[in-house]
């Protein structure tokens, strides 16, 4: 299994001159604690295992201005292993291709519950690191040239995600805000913009929560 902070609380990742070492070389730092290594292990989609998209996809020539947080609906499953994030990428991309006719995974990324963060639509990891454009997704009506769509696995609406889950959101959030300049206002739930329950009503009373240690980490 690959080593990844999602699965490591940040104290205990970070203690001592031996932990940022091995966190600088593996390229785990949180946004702040290094200039070259700030980024958070984000998986793409060649490592899961993605299907071709069904059609041709659009790289937007701007930058998003706005994340969206959504959950799959799909069961509150105990395995919290990276194969089983891989599977839930997986098939979520069937469902999206096979079930809702889209050219690809709707969202631009998938938080396991076991903390993993996966690329879901193609080239959305790419346009994340150049921080200058967005591939044009299927997430939000509205909102699919502007907003990062961040699925997180699992449903929502009587239980909250686990500690390893939301912890790992943070930072991954915190990584796309700092990326593209979104101010955490901006950090909004799906049904913001949409007459849908997502992201649950649990995780969405989270949003400020998530607001306000993506900002703890931007200062």
């Amino acid at each position: 299994m690959a080593f990844d902070i999602g699965q490591v609380p940040r104290r205990t990742f970070l203690r001592g001159a031996a932990g940022v070492s091995a966190a600088a070389a593996a390229g785990l730092l949180l946004p702040g604690l290094a200039d070259a290594a700030d980024a958070p292990r984000i998986y793409s989609c060649a490592e899961w295992g993605a299907r071709p998209p069904a059609d041709p996809l659009t790289t937007l020539d701007h930058p998003a201005n706005r994340v969206l947080i959504h959950h799959i609906d799909c069961p509150n499953s105990t395995d919290y292993s990276l194969e089983h994030a891989f599977q839930v990428a997986r098939n979520d991309q069937a469902d999206h291709i096979d079930n809702n006719g889209w050219s690809d995974t709707g969202q631009h990324f998938t938080v396991s519950r076991g903390g993993y963060r996966l690329e879901g639509r193609h080239g959305s990891l790419d346009a994340l690191r150049s921080g200058k454009k967005i591939v044009r997704a299927a997430h939000c009506p509205g909102q699919n040239d502007n907003a990062i769509g961040i699925e997180n696995e699992g449903t929502y609406m009587q239980v909250a995600p686990p500690k390893a889950q939301f912890d790992s959101l943070v930072v991954f959030v915190a990584y796309v805000c700092r990326q593209y300049g979104i101010p955490v206002k901006e950090i909004k739930g799906h049904r913001d913009f949409y007459n849908t329950d997502c992201p649950g009503d649990k995780l969405y009373a989270m949003l400020p929560e998530l607001q306000s240690r993506v900002a703890a980490l931007l200062r």
